[in-house]
């Protein structure tokens, strides 16, 4: 059977190598499989097992999911020589990083590693057209790269502060027994300190994902108004855990230290986790009314 991607080439253009023949998708998905397994096993023991990375499992479920409803079978353009041998490097470059960052537990670089070697052999089996289609999914799934710990704790300083200075004042403006002094919260005879699961940024990491997704499957069609949604993520997830420090000094003044940093600390979290999603989900429903009013003013 002729390939009609070959039949098209005008004569006298240069040549250029073909994508992979649907025999040789098996070896290179089972390669790049090889690589992924181990190294998300370790993020799974490592990032998903904490706050830190506990929108992994979310974001590689409805990551894979999309990319797998977004993929289209016919591939529809060949590789240029010059591109094959660019991924070909690129694809062994990145195979030395991967072992590198595997041997030594650079668990960040082995994800990135991972995921640039997806996008390699994406490239190679579909091609530069069918790649920009999947141009989303690919970033969305990004997200499963664990954030590095300097990163984090740059961001989570002054959201930390920001976090305990607010709660810390509206309990004091109520008349409670609270004193602060940057990240310690003192409540009556107890004292407890604004870790990074409470500074906004864990919340603030898996809203913004799974914000995108929802935007992404319902609103790609209208970029501003995505952006604009998106917008609200931000103040969102920082008005969430001050509410959840909020709770804790109120539980702990009420209850006691135990209570507070037992079970009902990751309950805490959870709770309002969900509430963020549910006003996202309404924000979006009170937005899309507000257009369609001003639409048939």
């Amino acid at each position: 059977m002729t390939d009609r991607s070959a039949a098209r080439q005008l004569p006298g253009a240069p040549a250029r190598a073909p994508l992979l023949r649907p025999r040789s998708w098996y070896l290179a998905l089972a390669g790049l499989a090889a690589m992924a397994v181990p190294t998300f096993i370790r993020v799974a023991e490592q990032s998903w097992s904490t706050e830190t990375g506990a929108h992994g499992p979310i974001v590689a479920a409805s990551g894979a999911w999309l990319l797998f409803h977004t993929w289209r079978a016919k591939p529809q353009e060949q590789v240029s020589p010059l591109a094959w041998w660019a991924i070909a490097f690129a694809s062994l470059a990145i195979w030395l990083v991967y072992v590198v960052s595997r041997a030594f537990d650079f668990l960040v670089f082995e994800v990135f590693a991972v995921w640039c070697m997806s996008v390699c052999i994406v490239y190679r089996l579909v091609g530069l057209a069918e790649l920009r289609r999947l141009a989303f999914p690919l970033f969305y799934l990004a997200f499963l790269i664990p954030l590095p710990g300097s990163l984090v704790r740059l961001i989570t300083e002054p959201l930390k502060t920001l976090v305990s200075w607010s709660a810390a004042g509206l309990v004091q403006a109520a008349g409670y027994p609270v004193a602060r002094q940057g990240v310690s919260i003192a409540v009556s005879q107890y004292q407890f300190l604004v870790e990074d699961a409470c500074s906004g940024l864990n919340s603030l990491t898996g809203l913004v994902a799974i914000s995108l997704f929802y935007i992404y499957v319902l609103h790609r069609s209208s970029p501003l108004y995505a952006l604009g949604l998106l917008a609200v993520v931000v103040p969102i997830a920082v008005a969430v855990n001050i509410a959840r420090v909020l709770a804790l000094i109120l539980m702990t003044y009420y209850y006691g230290d135990q209570v507070a940093q037992g079970f009902m600390h990751a309950t805490t979290g959870l709770i309002l986790y969900g509430g963020a999603i549910v006003i996202i989900f309404a924000l979006d429903i009170l937005f899309q009314r507000f257009r369609m009013s001003v639409a048939h003013a």
